[in-house]
């Protein structure tokens, strides 16, 4: 698995709000963990639902700030987020794991 093609096209159908080419790169049984929201995040509708109503919703574009492979199924980002939230702009991080060439797990903090 080519993992900065692999995160490179997830912020591209995010930023695309693109929520069936985003869920696509997630496994079925994957969870995103934001602790700034308070919430797990399980399987597909789940991330739909964190997708929704925080990128959607938000108007949030993402830019790629670091990308560092820790494994060939693991990765952490270092990003920049833009939208129509209070900040306007603020910083996150990424932490990936992968299972079948596809987002197995994944937790979000903002800094």
């Amino acid at each position: 698995m080519d993992i900065k093609r692999f995160i490179e096209d997830w912020l591209a159908a995010s930023n695309a709000y693109d929520t069936d080419s985003y869920l696509d790169k997630y496994h079925k049984t994957a969870e995103l963990d934001d602790p700034s929201v308070g919430r797990i995040f399980k399987g597909h509708s789940g991330i739909k639902e964190y997708f929704e109503d925080y990128f959607i919703e938000y108007k949030t574009q993402t830019k790629l700030i670091r990308l560092e492979i820790i494994h060939d199924n693991a990765a952490h980002i270092e990003v920049e987020f833009t939208g129509k939230f209070p900040e306007g702009r603020i910083g996150g991080v990424f932490d990936f794991t992968f299972k079948d060439d596809k987002i197995a797990s994944v937790k979000a903090y903002l800094q």
